[in-house]
């Protein structure tokens, strides 16, 4: 990508422009969501748009481009409304938990896409700033602020990215089938002695046991339950302090 990010450019100044970022991340992202990211292309997204390819690079320069309008069209997901921003630290920074998560899970292919490099466009400097105005009301200073925020994001990233690695957000006929194929392997594994604390939780029903993993995994109050947990932890370690 250009040292020079997008966002320092102002977007092209007819009077009446054909396009906007907006209407080309907008697109890009809705290839995204039904195709995947490696759907998205300039010439794609051009088509979409009725336009040609070269009238794309007009507005976006490459691909690289495309990607922070579409991370940054994501980051804006993000943001909670101002009148909607609970008052404590606590349940503004579970809000924005919330929202992160959900944005991630409309999108999960944006953990497929490349890092990226943008400078950190406006709709991320207004979710990072938005984070450290609620962990301010904490009283912390801004290093206590910062590690709050990143604890919290780190939750979601992780739990976000865990749930596209394992397909936790597949179906239940889905998660049957896999573990149809995997039954015999389990079983002779922990028979062998190797797995004592998941052999005795398996018992002799195996396929119900590891059924019960499959709940637990899609189960939709998991995230919730993991969220209050590291905010337990924060309310803590500030009491402690």
């Amino acid at each position: 990508m250009s040292s020079t990010p997008i966002w320092s450019r102002p977007e092209p100044g007819e009077r009446k422009p054909a396009h906007t970022r907006e209407r080309i991340a907008e697109t890009a992202l809705r290839i995204a969501d039904e195709e995947g990211y490696e759907a998205v292309t300039m010439r794609r997204v051009a088509a979409e748009l009725g336009a040609g390819t070269m009238t794309l690079y007009h507005y976006v320069r490459n691909k690289d481009e495309l990607t922070a309008l579409m991370d940054d069209a994501i980051m804006g997901e993000l943001l909670v409304p101002e009148d909607e921003l609970a008052e404590g630290w606590r349940e503004g920074m579970a809000q924005i938990a919330r929202r992160s998560y959900e944005a991630f899970s409309r999108h999960p292919w944006v953990f497929d896409a490349p890092d990226d490099d943008g400078g950190g466009g406006p709709n991320a400097l207004r979710h990072v700033e938005q984070s450290l105005q609620v962990a301010a009301r904490t009283g912390l200073d801004f290093a206590g602020m910062f590690d709050l925020v990143g604890l919290v994001d780190d939750y979601v990233f992780g739990h976000a990215m865990r749930a596209r690695a394992t397909g936790a957000q597949q179906g239940a006929d889905e998660w049957q089938e896999r573990l149809g194929g995997l039954i015999a392997y389990l079983d002779s594994q922990l028979g062998s002695g190797e797995f004592p604390v998941l052999a005795a939780w398996a018992g002799d029903d195996v396929r119900g046991a590891f059924e019960k993993v499959g709940a637990m995994s899609t189960d939709p109050e998991r995230f919730e339950r993991g969220l209050q947990s590291v905010l337990d932890g924060i309310e803590a370690g500030l009491r402690g302090s």
